[in-house]
């Protein structure tokens, strides 16, 4: 998969966390109510932004398996996670955190997920989460995915999966087809296949829905003002870099639109919640 930054998942992490839906994280919280001890495993964990985002609506006694495929970033997960926490100690595997009256044991897992996903979580877990995962890989992989799940009967939580929606104001003329080429972009391969883009969160509902699994879902987008221009001037500044790629688009309208100044914007996501019925699949 490719690389993101330090610098990008910081500067984004708090604007995902204000976007995530809140009716989704509700049914989550209300799914779990009743667990005491609960195993979690998070894919692409990248700097533990989505534990710090979801630990406080699970119950007193949490195993989180971080994984990613950038030792760097596990690093930084490390350190970043201990700043977070009231307490932090060391442990044989990775961290013990208490945050808040609750208890997360925590390891960090180096690995490729593209090259065997069922290894790398590990066997039977209650909930597997991903943010900001699932539109970077094939349709392929989240069938997979899907099955995997479904074996073990684990919950599936994936906020903030990119719509294939944007827009920024004031308007320019090349909107239209920056966003049309910026989405081809996203259906690259992202070392995971042609990848699902825009359509993700949609392949994940119907493979999880199609194996049983009880679904709720919710729109999250990105809102951007004044207080989160660094962000938006970073998303256009990527967005024209990843068109630039394609070279569908020539470099002076690129170049024109990446300039236009900007008050506002909205990019799109979408937030996925699975909760296992009692007819789901065990292929």
């Amino acid at each position: 998969m490719s690389g993101f930054s330090f610098d990008w998942l910081t500067l984004r992490e708090p604007v995902d966390a204000l976007s995530r839906h809140p009716d989704v994280l509700r049914r989550l919280q209300i799914a779990f109510a009743s667990h005491r001890d609960l195993r979690v495993v998070d894919l692409g964990c990248g700097t533990g932004a989505n534990l710090r985002a979801t630990a406080c609506l699970l119950g007193p006694r949490q195993s989180w398996t971080l994984i990613d495929h950038d030792q760097a970033l596990l690093d930084a997960a490390a350190v970043r996670l201990s700043a977070w926490a009231d307490q932090s100690v060391e442990s044989a595997q990775g961290v013990v955190l208490h945050k808040d009256g609750r208890r997360l044991d925590v390891r960090f897992r180096h690995a490729d997920l593209a090259r065997d996903l069922e290894t790398s979580i590990g066997g039977a877990v209650d909930l597997i989460t991903a943010s900001a995962f699932f539109d970077l890989v094939s349709s392929d992989f989240i069938e997979m995915f899907a099955l995997i799940a479904a074996r073990y009967r684990s919950a599936v939580y994936a906020p903030m999966n990119f719509d294939g929606h944007q827009a920024f104001l004031p308007p320019h003329d090349a909107d239209d087809t920056m966003l049309r080429a910026f989405n081809v972009h996203q259906t690259s391969d992202k070392g995971f296949g042609p990848a699902a883009g825009g359509e993700a969160g949609h392949r994940l509902v119907g493979s999880l829905t199609a194996l049983g699994y009880d679904i709720v879902t919710g729109d999250s987008p990105w809102l951007l003002g004044y207080e989160q221009q660094d962000l938006m001037q970073r998303t256009i500044g990527g967005i024209a870099m990843a068109v630039a790629e394609i070279g569908v688009i020539s470099g002076d309208v690129s170049t024109a639109w990446r300039m236009a100044r900007r008050s506002s914007g909205r990019v799109g996501h979408i937030d996925v919640l699975a909760i296992p019925g009692p007819a789901i699949g065990h292929p």
